[in-house]
């Protein structure tokens, strides 16, 4: 291997590194400048993410195990940046609760190591690659689900994760198992050249599917959802929410759309179904909710449905909206979760009826909130709404008029549950309404990013058309 071979794994070899200096770093420092933990690992990451924004060529390694495009790398800088955010938005829970238990720095060994796990399941060139790097990403954010060891219910979150997790490990590995048998290779190329709509080939597609349904929360695989994020810190159920969730829908559109095109008159059908199932289930459960943590959950298992309406086209145009959609909710959802992480650590509250008032004391968090919520729902001029748009123009190019019409109707049930957050925060009194505080610099940080984000991305077309520009190779 020489130095050229290096570079296209410079992003996994940059994050390793990282891991091993704040290994070190945990060795060194005394316990009382473990706070200073924090700022190394956020000034670490930054530098990583800025890294990744420079140009890498496309190639492959190990006879074809771990490949990287332009469309790849893109889409690794984007969770980077989302776990810039994530870290910024985290900081203060971290100092102020998990750094004085002397634990802060396993919260981003852990953290790091599954998101380089992301890194080589969406560079995978064959199915080993992928389970290794699906094993990788998975088994840390189950640690991580049950962080808060005090807490009875962050304990139950880690079991009921890791529980569900190994089981829909185990049968995405039986369905790879089905997949070798019929084509008699792992790598992905050659499985395009042997795969066939033999029964035993449609069964190990299903069940490979199943596996990865698990890590989007798609129905009827989302019953872990709800549970596991009101369980978890607020910082885990986000990275749930957008970074493990973002990857596995990466990883499973490049698998449909090149390995598996041959069976598109299979899984379109599926994807039919599963994505109607999702929105209304999603929509109408996150009806019910109170708990802001839960409520923040069925919202995502929604939005997992409107994705698949461009992962159902199969065409250059689906993957483009894919990826952008993606990359919107990434901002839209951590905007969310940051607000909800700030009062959740300021006050200990995570009710929707605690929010009454809060724009009279907050108005700024409730500003962010509001604009959170309205991209989450496909509200103009936002940057949701175009990500929504564009995915109802992919689906409904290929003729699904029905699921397009049935995805409007959902997104009028979203609207409607998310205007009760609004309604809370800004028309709603409360005499023991939420006080004013002051979050500090790495929250203000994260969640101007985010804004930034929401406001800019949908108005910002080159943006788009880049990323149109980068699927062509892979359609």
């Amino acid at each position: 291997m020489n130095f050229s071979s290096f570079l296209l794994m410079r992003q996994e070899i940059i994050l390793l590194t990282i891991i091993l200096i704040l290994v070190a770093a945990e060795i060194a420092i005394s316990k009382t400048k473990k706070h200073s933990v924090v700022h190394l690992a956020i000034f670490l990451f930054g530098i990583h993410t800025i890294v990744g924004f420079f140009a890498m060529d496309s190639s492959s390694l190990f006879g074809g195990m771990f490949r990287t495009s332009g469309l790849i790398h893109f889409f690794k800088n984007v969770l980077n940046v989302g776990v810039l955010i994530l870290l910024l938005q985290s900081a203060d829970w971290l100092q102020e609760k998990i750094v004085l238990q002397n634990r802060g720095t396993e919260f981003f060994i852990l953290l790091f190591s599954s998101l380089l796990g992301m890194y080589f399941m969406i560079s995978a060139g064959d199915f080993l690659m992928f389970y290794l790097g699906l094993e990788l990403s998975t088994l840390p954010v189950a640690a991580l689900a049950a962080f808060e060891v005090t807490k009875r219910i962050s304990s139950e979150a880690g079991i009921k994760f890791i529980l569900s997790a190994a089981l829909a490990s185990g049968v995405s590995l039986f369905g790879i198992s089905m997949l070798y048998s019929t084509s008699g290779s792992i790598y992905f190329d050659d499985i395009i050249k042997m795969i066939s709509s033999t029964n035993l080939t449609l069964l190990g597609f299903i069940l490979f599917f199943a596996g990865l349904a698990f890590k989007i929360s798609l129905v009827p695989f989302h019953f872990w959802t709800a549970d596991v994020y009101e369980g978890a810190p607020i910082s885990v159920a986000s990275y749930l929410s957008v970074i493990s969730k973002g990857a596995a829908v990466f990883i499973l559109m490049i698998l449909l759309f090149t390995v598996f095109k041959t069976l598109i008159h299979v899984w379109e059908n599926i994807i039919y179904v599963v994505a109607l199932a999702t929105m209304f289930i999603g929509n109408l459960f996150a009806l019910r909710q109170q708990n802001m943590k839960r409520f923040l959950a069925f919202s995502s298992i929604a939005q997992a449905g409107f994705i698949l309406l461009g992962l159902i086209t199969g065409t250059q145009l689906g993957t483009a909206t894919i990826i952008y959609f993606v990359m919107i909710y990434i901002f839209s959802n951590l905007a969310a979760f940051g607000v909800v992480q700030a009062i959740s650590l300021k006050t200990g509250k995570e009710n929707m009826n605690d929010y009454e008032g809060l724009y009279r004391t907050n108005p700024n968090l409730s500003l962010v909130m509001m604009l959170a919520l309205f991209s989450l729902a496909g509200i103009p001029p936002v940057a949701g709404f175009f990500g929504k748009f564009f995915l109802f123009t992919a689906a409904a190019s290929e003729g699904y008029y029905l699921l397009v019409f049935l995805a409007v109707v959902n997104v009028t049930i979203s609207l409607y549950y998310y205007l009760l957050v609004v309604r809370a925060m800004f028309l709603r009194t409360n005499d023991q309404a939420i006080p004013y505080f002051k979050n500090k610099l790495y929250m203000r940080l994260g969640l101007l990013v985010t804004v930034v984000g929401i406001l800019v991305i949908g108005l910002y077309s080159p943006l788009y058309d880049y990323i149109f520009e980068l699927s062509k190779n892979l359609n």
